[in-house]
């Protein structure tokens, strides 16, 4: 139960970024990254894998389950934030910033997030 209600809460977070942005993605692209919320949150919740500082999700131990879903979703995000920071004027690094500062804001409990220094944190 908890782990569909923080991949409900995280589906609507990536969706209010493309929402928010005003950059028109594929269906193709929100669909995969839906797909995978599941998975994610599983994993979030499990504690294998943390929201970076970067805006990307990050190992944060020795286990590497469903490593290619965390690939995949990185590498959408990629796409997301280059294409955001095209429209803005900016860079995708800085995009991937702005968007981890709302997703650890976001955070739910037992979730592990970077703050902007690098220290790794546990949601309460």
């Amino acid at each position: 139960m908890k782990s569909r209600v923080v991949a409900v809460i995280f589906c609507g977070l990536l969706l209010s970024l493309f929402g928010f942005s005003g950059v028109s993605f594929g269906q193709d692209i929100k669909a995969r990254m839906k797909a995978r919320l599941p998975e994610i949150a599983v994993l979030k919740v499990q504690g294998v894998v943390g929201e970076n500082n970067g805006g990307y999700l990050e190992f944060l131990g020795a286990r590497r389950d469903k490593e290619e879903v965390i690939k995949a979703e990185n590498a959408d995000r990629q796409e997301v934030y280059s294409a955001i920071a095209g429209q803005q004027g900016t860079s995708a690094e800085l995009v991937g910033k702005r968007r981890a500062i709302q997703i650890a804001e976001k955070a739910q409990s037992g979730e592990w997030f970077q703050d902007e220094a690098g220290m790794w944190h546990q949601a309460k």
